[in-house]
């Protein structure tokens, strides 16, 4: 059974093996990874867990069983144009643990922990091509609000009501 964790540098190891799942380069939607951070040192990880840890206006969560990590989601509360651009919620599975419903679990967790909040809904943001995102948002209530061009396609913005 799947469970919803505060980042720990307990779990670097397993952490590693789920950032090798994606491949190279900074992509795990829901991990808050920068370029700039340094997570192969037992060192730069721990500094990069602080920093996502301690963010006052964002919630990080792993998605871990059996001490694996399995993917990572975030609630970020600023009203700033990085929560305008890719919404309240960012959340990614490792390829190998797709297609297990894990997302969508993940997902109804995180919207129980933000109806306790003074938001009355919250925006989520997927690639108009990602069909995976687009169900796992619609299955937690997400209505299509619009469609939007980028500069390497196009986003797809939905609201969910938590009241």
């Amino acid at each position: 059974m799947p469970d919803l964790i505060a980042p720990t540098t307990r779990l670097h190891q397993a952490w590693q093996a789920a950032h090798a799942d994606w491949g190279p380069g900074v992509h795990e939607d829901g991990f808050g990874l920068l370029p700039s951070d340094e997570v192969d040192s037992q060192a730069g990880f721990a500094t990069w867990v602080a920093r996502i840890t301690d963010q006052p206006d964002s919630v990080c969560r792993w998605i871990v069983e059996d001490d694996h990590v399995l993917g990572g989601i975030a609630l970020r509360l600023a009203p700033d144009d990085h929560v305008r651009t890719f919404g309240h919620i960012g959340y990614g599975i490792r390829p190998s643990a797709r297609r297990r419903g894990l997302a969508t679990w993940a997902l109804g967790r995180v919207l129980d922990e933000a109806r306790a909040l003074p938001l009355d809904r919250i925006l989520l943001v997927c690639e108009d091509t990602n069909t995976a995102s687009m169900k796992t948002i619609e299955r937690n209530g997400g209505i299509v609000d619009r469609t939007q061009p980028t500069d390497l396609g196009a986003t797809r913005r939905y609201w969910i009501t938590l009241r």
